[in-house]
């Protein structure tokens, strides 16, 4: 009778983590589903749909275990491991199924990008599985007597570490080749407990060291160039961005510039460091519009100030040292895989992925700790809560729908559309230019300007001005149309498209500037755009004409 109230209590134990497992498995698989076709490419709404719905499963599983695990048999950090280990596995073989031509990806662009819209954060996931696999595989490798479920284990993490390395080349993202090396290094390292091994070595081979450090050095540099030179513009691109990010910080490092707002405070910085006119080729070459900083730590300061960027760290650094004081190395090497990524890529603009990162973070606090984990599902709930309510997949979808009507040039009946979206879609940049457009096309140049001047706020995009300066002109304000042409040459100088404009403006038969316009025609026909078009050869003709006229 005893043995089969004990055989009860462990079947209702084994049940409760495996319900655990399924909350986990639900909430952490969002990166796993495809955008459905009634929203853009790319869209995030739909990952924080599911995560705002997912939370509340999670929470509902994570109560039995809670309850029926008391001395938590199946704990809340292997959860999070072989959760992530599988789906690690099912990215991989989706990557390699693109890679073959079975799948296809989700940018026209380029041929992997697993289920997310791009190579470079999916290249990103699979460095962070990677160190979870490392780990797994070495601590089974050493036992000499597995179980069938440790062989299991021990061929499944082979397996995915091996898929992993089969995949993260084709990537081409060196940002996750890094982040993989670094991490899977840390791992091997605490493995073989490299600290002590490092200090007897400096012991027994004095100079040997010295020369094996100068080594070292040497091939770091050159892999490093060689990484650099791999990509050479895209490379010099990501450094400009953090040059101008750097200079968005200084105009208020303490406070920021407000959650969301890291688009604008950066078109105000680069639009200042080109108007003082001391930049290079390469920079005006290599400038453009980000949506985000290409750097995790440069975007927390940029919104929220350096101090909170300090506590964030701070947090982070904790989690790290309980980690790997309670032996959780793999998931530490994950984080450290995400820390190191988020220097010159933007894994936390992606919700599926950001709640992955902390899900890592609570597993090296929670271990066993019944309050800890009551704790974190409280927060997953406030941030499913805030996902969940502000929400705005059904938006999207109408939008989606409306865009096909902008597209076709149906600007009434897209512009009636918008007005009815505006209030849900007002804080997105690409949904008011769009809006803005179709009223300027439809002559209300006066709404259109509110309305762009208003998407200003969330784009750094010039073309914003462009328009802005056209709705000016149109109206007869020339002065106004002016100054928001010039500002847009100074905010991207690489873009002949505002000389042109300028030429056109300066042109006009009620604000003639004969010498103005002699400069722009020069520009437009002089500057080298980045990509020849027929639309600069016909801008170029056209201001031709125009010199002729005044003539």
């Amino acid at each position: 009778m005893k043995v089969k109230l004990k055989l009860i209590k462990i079947e209702r134990k084994g049940m409760a983590g495996l319900i655990a497992l399924l909350g986990v498995a639900l909430i952490l698989c969002v990166v796993a589903f495809p955008t459905p076709n009634d929203i853009s490419v790319g869209e995030m709404a739909y990952q924080k749909l599911w995560l705002g719905r997912m939370t509340v499963v999670f929470a509902v599983c994570c109560l039995p275990f809670l309850c029926l695990n008391k001395k938590q048999y199946l704990s809340f950090p292997s959860i999070v491991t072989w959760v992530l280990i599988i789906l690690g596995g099912i990215e991989a073989i989706w990557g390699l199924r693109q890679i073959y031509g079975f799948a296809v990806s989700n940018h026209s662009l380029y041929a992997l990008t697993g289920s997310f819209y791009n190579p470079g954060p999916y290249s990103g996931y699979l460095a962070m599985i990677f160190p979870l696999c490392l780990h797994e595989w070495l601590n089974l490798k050493e036992k000499t007597e597995r179980t069938w479920i440790e062989q299991g284990k021990y061929y499944m993490a082979l397996g995915v570490m091996l898929l992993i390395l089969c995949v993260l080349p084709a990537g081409m993202s060196r940002s996750a080749w890094i982040a993989a090396a670094v991490s899977g290094a840390w791992v091997y390292g605490m493995h073989i407990s490299w600290g002590s091994k490092l200090k007897e070595i400096r012991k027994i081979y004095k100079r040997k060291v010295v020369l094996a450090c100068i080594a070292g050095s040497i091939i770091f540099i050159v892999i490093g160039y060689s990484l650099f030179q791999l990509k050479a513009t895209s490379a010099n691109g990501r450094l400009f961005m953090w040059k101008i990010s750097t200079l968005a910080i200084a105009e208020s490092p303490l406070i920021g510039h407000g959650t969301g707002n890291f688009v604008s405070a950066y078109g105000r910085a680069q639009e200042s460091y080109f108007a003082n006119e001391e930049y290079s080729e390469t920079e005006e070459l290599v400038a453009g519009s980000p949506e985000c900083a290409f750097n995790e730590y440069l975007q927390v300061a940029t919104e929220y100030g350096i101090p909170f960027l300090f506590v964030v760290l701070l947090i982070i650094a904790f989690c790290l040292w309980k980690g790997s004081r309670e032996g959780r190395i793999g998931l530490c090497g994950g984080i450290i895989a995400v820390l190191v990524f988020a220097f010159s890529s933007y894994p936390m603009q992606i919700p599926g992925f950001a709640v992955t990162f902390y899900f890592l973070l609570a597993a090296c606090v929670i271990g066993r700790s019944k309050i800890m984990l009551l704790f974190f599902i409280s927060i997953i709930i406030l941030l499913g809560a805030y996902y969940w309510k502000n929400n705005q997949y059904d938006a999207c979808k109408n939008w989606y729908r409306s865009k096909m009507l902008y597209n076709i040039g149906a600007y009434q009946s897209a512009k009636e559309e918008y007005e009815t979206l505006y209030p849900e879609l007002k804080n997105r940049g690409a949904f008011l230019f769009e809006y803005g457009y179709c009223l300027h096309k439809l002559k209300q140049y006066d709404s259109s300007t509110v309305v762009l001047e208003e998407a200003m706020k969330h784009s750094c995009d010039p073309m914003l001005l462009n328009i802005i300066g056209k709705n000016y002109q149109a109206v007869g304000k020339y002065e106004k149309a002016e100054e928001s042409l010039i500002r847009s040459t100074h905010r991207l100088p690489g873009r002949i498209y505002p000389y042109y404009l300028l030429a056109k403006l300066y042109a006009e038969p009620e604000y003639q500037q004969p010498e103005k316009l002699k400069r722009m025609v020069e520009v437009v026909l002089t500057k080298e755009p980045k990509v020849q078009s027929t639309a600069v050869k016909e801008m170029r003709v056209e201001v031709k004409k125009l010199l002729k006229q005044i003539n």
